[in-house]
């Protein structure tokens, strides 16, 4: 005889389904996107600490940012540095979370800092390449090296913020 089942279960009571459904209200989106922006403002503090560093050591120059307001086209209109900085730190804070609580079941590691860390290195492949500016020898090694702690420092803090939201009693997250 052929078994025709899915394979998949099927709640059996309507509590499993209600419990489902608190997850799935306006509040409960809205406050997964504040830890979303919470541990994107975390990581990028922290990945600026690393810039700086790598900024002190020649490797990288934060008037990079610059890049970012000329892509948007608003050179001369605002000052280039901070509004670049500004639209790097939004991106920490918005798509990138977003990004993140969207695969980190299926990153490597036990724990949302671990995974963090792999989904760091992942997006250092393009920044790498976007600011990029011509380094060679030892500063270019120190360029790729210091850019990649930084993004893995990024992810262990944006999975740390996680972590904890999603640990603490009260959270929905």
């Amino acid at each position: 005889m052929v078994d025709t089942s899915s394979g998949v279960e099927d709640p059996v009571n309507d509590e499993t389904v209600a419990e489902s459904e608190e997850f799935d209200n306006l509040r409960g989106i809205l406050a997964d996107g504040v830890v979303g922006a919470a541990g994107g403002l975390v990581g990028t503090a922290m990945m600026s600490v690393v810039f700086l560093i790598a900024q002190s050591l020649g490797a990288f120059n934060l008037s990079d940012f610059a890049i970012l307001t000329e892509l948007v086209g608003l050179t001369g209109y605002v000052p280039e540095v901070l509004f670049g900085y500004i639209i790097f730190l939004g991106g920490g804070m918005f798509p990138w979370p977003l990004l993140f609580a969207s695969l980190k079941e299926y990153l490597p590691g036990k724990s949302d800092p671990v995974s963090g860390a792999f989904f760091g290195a992942a997006m250092w492949t393009g920044f790498v390449l976007a600011f990029y500016t011509g380094q060679s020898g030892l500063t270019l090694a120190l360029y790729a090296v210091l850019t990649l702690a930084a993004h893995v420092v990024y992810g262990i803090g944006l999975g740390a913020v996680f972590n904890y939201f999603a640990t603490r009693p009260d959270s929905i997250v």
